[in-house]
This record gives C-alpha cells, structure tokens and sequence, in this order.
C-alpha cells in the first residue's frame, strides 16, 4: 500500500513540476516583454534566483543548524548537473541557441568565480598543510565567515552590472500583445511555489520508492537528492527551450550555477564556517572541468548541437558512476 501511496505522489510531484515550470517560463517571458528586456537577461536572474530556491532554503537551513556541510555537496552537484543534464537534454530535444552575452560575458565571470570558490576551499591543500590527500574524508580547507562575505559582495555586484546590462539592452519597440504585470507576477509565484512543492513530493516519494526496492541511502542521496534538488532547473529550461524561450533556456543554468556558488555558499559560510572535504575539494576540481567543457561547446559555434548535448550527457553518467564507486 505504500508503494502505491508514493507512486501516486510521485505522479502528482511530477504534473506540478511540469505545470508550474510552464506558470513560471509563461510569467517570466511576459515580464521581460513588459520591460522590455531580452529574456536572457529574465533566465540570468527571476528565473535562475526561483529555481534555486531550493538549494538556498536547504542549505540556510543547515547553516543555522552548524551543520552546512551539506551546503557544499549540494552546490557541487547541482551545478555538475546543471551544466551536463540540464543543457545536454534540452541541446538533444533542440540545438540550443547560444546568446552573445552568455558567451562573452556570463560563462567567463562563472568560470572565475567557480576558480576563486576552488581556491577558497582548499586553502589546506594549496598550502601543503593536508594531513592526508588520499582520503576522501581529510580536511582540504575551509570555508569562514570573511569568505562568505566577500561571495556575497561579488553576487551583490554581478546582479547590479546584470540589471545594468538588462536596462541598456532595452528594446524600443515590442509588437507582442499587452501583458498584465499583476498576472505575470501571479504566474511567476504560483509556478514556483508548484515547481518546490513538486519537486519536494518527487525527491521524497522517490527516496521511500528506492529505499523499499533496496538501494541505499547513500547510493540514494547521490543519484535521487541531488537530481531532485535540480529538478525545477531541468524541467523550467527544458519548458523554456520547448517555447521557443531558448536564451531563457541557457540563462537559467548559467545564473542558477553564479547564483548557487556566490549566494548559497556565502550565506550558509557567513553563517558558520564550512569545513571543505577532499573529496568535496576533488568536486569542485571536477566543475571546474565540467564548466571548461561545457564553455568550449557554447564557444563551439552558434548553437549547442546534438551530439554535444549527448556528450554532455554521458560525462554525467560517468561522473555519477564515479561518485557512486569512490
């Protein structure tokens, strides 16, 4: 009876998800048509700050419990999956479409900061002091108080100069119908609060599922929890890229990773310093790597092709394996 109790959640989990990412890309592409602002801007910043949404409740939560060591791995994941799933799915259903913007401004300030997070982490490990490299669970560095702040400062900055950039690229002339303000904010609210609830209920009916059929917790926190976790990222930029909203697409993933690294880590390291893994540091190496690769693709030509997609894909899959097996 259990059983069937979650995979009727699991069902209702998934409707909301996908109905409230449609709410969501419908509310957000009519605000940017209402400020007349190109939508990758609106997928950089509404759309990447709502999605994350999650990721931020989960991992303050924890930083004032002392206990945010989670925060890090979450962060990780997220945007490992981000980058590969996220973009290699919608790339695979449709070439994606690659803003100018995205390419020469975004993806660089996100491979810098993803750089300067890595050197934050793992002051230990740059300094020589690592007791031992070869274990997974020695301490690689930390993350303190003055750390986060200064995560926070570079966010706070980021938004300015996006908001900045968003004001300057306004169009003069928009031939789309009028849009309501009020109804596009209750859509963007209503889809988002059904994008957290549907993806709390598919993370949760998921875990009690896969428990049940034998797997174990943690083969379920890395594989379940942490796609679950990106799940409103998946569904919202697969939605977009189906409507057309491709910039929406790509802008989303781009801002929710700045907005995961700069935000989330600074505000759960603000709130009690986060104590950095080796095998948390060896992660963040590997998104270094994922995010190389995945700018040299959006660098590649004007769009994300299929096979790149699929490429991107099956680094994933490999990358799970490998976490799984470690």
């Amino acid at each position: 009876m259990q059983i069937v109790t979650n995979c009727f959640i699991l069902i209702v989990g998934f409707v909301a998800l996908i109905k409230g990412a449609d709410y969501f890309v419908e509310g957000s592409a009519a605000i940017a048509r209402f400020f007349k602002v190109p939508g990758v801007i609106i997928g950089l910043t509404i759309v990447a700050m709502g999605t994350s949404a999650p990721e931020l409740a989960v991992s303050v939560s924890a930083g004032l419990s002392g206990s945010n060591a989670i925060a890090v791995s979450n962060v990780v994941g997220s945007n490992i999956f981000n980058l590969l799933v996220v973009l290699g799915v919608c790339a695979v259903m449709k070439p994606l479409p690659v803003d100018s913007g995205i390419k020469k401004r975004d993806c660089p300030i996100m491979l810098v900061v993803t750089l300067l997070v890595g050197v934050l982490s793992g002051n230990l490990v740059l300094a020589g002091k690592c007791s031992d490299i070869h274990n997974v669970d020695a301490a690689a560095g930390e993350l303190y108080r003055w750390n986060g702040l200064i995560l926070i400062a570079i966010f706070i900055l980021y938004l300015l100069y996006t908001v900045r950039v968003a004001m300057k690229n306004r169009t003069e002339e928009d031939e789309s119908e009028p849009v309501s303000l009020g109804k596009s904010i209750l859509f963007i609210v209503f889809g988002l609060i059904a994008i957290i609830i549907g993806g709390q209920l598919v993370v949760n009916s998921a875990r009690v599922l896969a428990l049940a059929w034998g797997m174990s917790e943690t083969l379920v926190g890395l594989t379940i929890v942490a796609i679950g976790t990106s799940l409103p990222e998946l569904v919202t930029s697969v939605v977009a890229s189906s409507k057309g909203e491709n910039g929406m697409a790509i802008g989303n993933v781009v801002g929710s990773n700045l907005f995961n690294l700069l935000l989330i880590l600074g505000v759960s390291s603000s709130l009690h310093p986060i104590r950095i893994t080796m095998a948390s540091f060896v992660d963040l190496g590997i998104l270094l790597g994922v995010s190389l690769i995945a700018y040299a693709f959006v660098c590649s030509g004007k769009k994300i092709n299929r096979l790149e997609g699929a490429v991107m894909v099956a680094i994933y899959i490999g990358y799970t394996a490998y976490a799984i097996l470690r």
